[in-house]
């Protein structure tokens, strides 16, 4: 026998003996199953620019008011409908991104990681997801920052930067920087401790409650017969997402929102019911799922072939009001011309490092 054979065949006794030895799992919850899981709020799905993926999260559902009053614009009725959204006018994000837009001698404003590795000028590295690894005490490799997502910090006192510890030489921290932009660098003018992250909040749900609240009745999201109408009707909707207006509860009610980016709601809802049971809101949206995968598409293909453009992840706001998100270092010129194709009309650019009055 070779050795590779008795290392596998120890291997593979040793995985028996430690399966019989565990207990047995528990019977699965089938309400939780069905209902979707009960989650509290669903978070940003970043991009990883190392894959040279973007992925606008499944969560993203971009409410946007009608341009003029549906079809059904007033709430529906019969037993497996909650409501409708209200009808108003548009808006787009395209004239919005460009209070973003910097030149060489804006004043700006960063916050985050601080890197200084030695010998080196200190830089603020974006917040680009990594790999979560667990390294054992002093085998943690030295903190660095890719070059495409670094800020030069000129001027920059390391010494008073929050939380600094040194692994390998390189000195770390956290810290809020206010300068001078030079395209790549920041001239220090001031820093101070870190600005508190921003959480995302679960909003209100757009669809009325019916008469006699929401009722916590069975849903058949899941089953193959829904999935096959949502995956034909593509072009026209997102979704869906759980919505929970009455808390996460084992019994509390699930409501699942349909966005609907175009085409009559009305003829939708009448189709949709024909083979959908349980609570559901209809409401506006600025993209289809359609409209998602080409965003997604063109923003991977920005990541893997111009790096330098700074782009460090694409996400959705989950089930918060919005529109697809593009995570950058800055939005310089030459980013804003990259991301034209793409439609900034339905891009909400959130650079890491922005302009301050």
């Amino acid at each position: 026998m070779k050795q590779t054979d008795e290392v596998d065949d120890l291997l593979t006794r040793a995985g028996a003996r430690w399966r019989a030895d565990q207990a047995a799992p528990p019977e699965p919850d089938l309400e939780y199953i069905l209902s979707g899981g009960r989650k509290p709020r669903r978070r940003w799905v970043p991009a990883l620019a190392a894959a040279s993926v973007a992925v606008i999260g499944a969560g993203l559902l971009t409410v946007l008011p009608d341009p003029k009053p549906a079809p059904d614009a007033a709430p529906a009725t019969g037993p497996a409908t909650t409501g409708t959204a209200t009808a108003g006018a548009p808006k787009t994000f395209a004239q919005s991104n460009d209070k973003w837009l910097l030149k060489p001698g804006d004043k700006v404003e960063v916050s985050g990681e601080i890197i200084a590795a030695p010998g080196k000028p200190p830089v603020f590295c974006a917040p680009v997801p990594r790999n979560a690894i667990g390294y054992p005490p002093g085998k943690e490799p030295a903190p660095s920052c890719d070059a495409n997502f670094a800020v030069r910090l000129d001027g920059l006192d390391v010494d008073r930067i929050t939380g600094l510890t040194t692994i390998k030489g390189v000195r770390t921290g956290r810290a809020a920087v206010t300068g001078i932009w030079r395209g790549g660098a920041i001239d220090v003018q001031q820093q101070s401790a870190p600005k508190p992250v921003t959480d995302f909040d679960q909003p209100e749900l757009q669809c009325p409650v019916p008469p006699g609240g929401w009722k916590p009745k069975p849903s058949n999201i899941t089953s193959p017969v829904v999935t096959k109408f949502l995956d034909a009707h593509a072009d026209q909707v997102r979704g869906p997402i759980f919505r929970y207006p009455n808390g996460t509860g084992r019994n509390a009610p699930v409501v699942i929102l349909i966005g609907i980016a175009r085409g009559d709601r009305t003829a939708f809802r009448t189709a949709f019911e024909k083979v959908y049971q349980g609570n559901y809101c209809l409401v506006p949206v600025a993209v289809s799922r359609s409209d998602e995968e080409r965003i997604t598409a063109a923003i991977g293909n920005l990541m893997s072939q111009n790096k330098s453009l700074g782009i460090y992840l694409g996400g959705g706001p989950g089930i918060s009001a919005g529109t697809p998100y593009v995570g950058l270092v800055a939005y310089t010129p030459q980013v804003k011309e990259a991301l034209t194709p793409i439609g900034l009309d339905l891009l909400r650019v959130e650079p890491a490092v922005r302009p301050v009055s």
